[in-house]
């Protein structure tokens, strides 16, 4: 037993019986929301791992779900969303999702993307433990209590932005390539048109940009992103 808690928010009632069997068989504690309302009481409990959840539903849609969370939740999100649907995949991560799967997925590929999040979620925490602050260019990490302050002002990032900000501070000054951020941070290899990682990046600019002028990440073209490491290099 793996001890992970799963929140399954989905108004498909035959297919979260099927996933509550199969993920219950794999080790997982699973818990079932089918409506968005209901939903969203359940996701607030801290002790839940990760959330699975639908955008279409009665009540409240995934994502009014995702905006009622607000930008700064911790439990990371994996949207399921329609094949093919850019739109939803996008509009997911600017709200603050993690990940997305279309549907219909199979079963592996749904629990390979659970194992990936989770697992890169256990080593971040577990290689951030030694170190108690990380300072660039006037914006401050606190990792004991997951705090960031920009020029002193208090920033609300989701757990994935916390955690590509974290690696691109790491590496201030290099660039950091989007295939290793999407392979160290989602746990997953970087396909073709994925744009998971420029939208979390956005997320992260958009957040930061209030509290400065000055643009504190830099897209190299066809490489990558730079975290500046001081005003000297914008």
């Amino acid at each position: 037993m793996n001890n992970k808690r799963l929140l399954i928010i989905d108004d498909d009632r035959e297919l979260t019986e099927l996933l509550t069997e199969y993920l219950g068989g794999e080790g997982f504690e699973v818990e079932c929301c089918h409506d968005g309302v209901t939903g969203l009481s359940r996701a607030y409990d801290k002790g839940i791992d990760l959330i699975l959840l639908d955008v279409m539903m009665p009540q409240l849609n995934g994502f009014e779900v995702l905006k009622a969370l607000g930008g700064n939740h911790q439990t990371p999100v994996l949207m399921l969303t329609a094949k093919g649907d850019d739109t939803d995949r996008v509009l997911g991560l600017e709200l603050g999702a993690d990940d997305y799967l279309a549907k219909p997925f199979h079963h592996r590929e749904l629990l390979a993307r659970i194992k990936a999040i989770l697992r890169r979620i256990d080593i971040i925490r577990e290689s951030h433990e030694p170190v108690a602050l990380l300072k660039v260019n006037e914006v401050e990490l606190h990792h004991a209590t997951r705090q960031v302050f920009c020029h002193g002002q208090t920033l609300e990032l989701t757990g994935t932005e916390y955690q590509i900000l974290t690696y691109l501070m790491e590496h201030h000054g290099t660039i950091v390539s989007k295939e290793s951020l999407s392979e160290l941070v989602l746990g997953r290899k970087l396909s073709p048109f994925d744009r998971s990682i420029d939208m979390h990046v956005s997320n992260i600019r958009r957040k930061l940009l209030p509290a400065s002028d000055l643009d504190k990440i830099k897209t190299i073209r066809g490489a990558g992103y730079i975290f500046l490491s001081g005003e000297s290099l914008a």
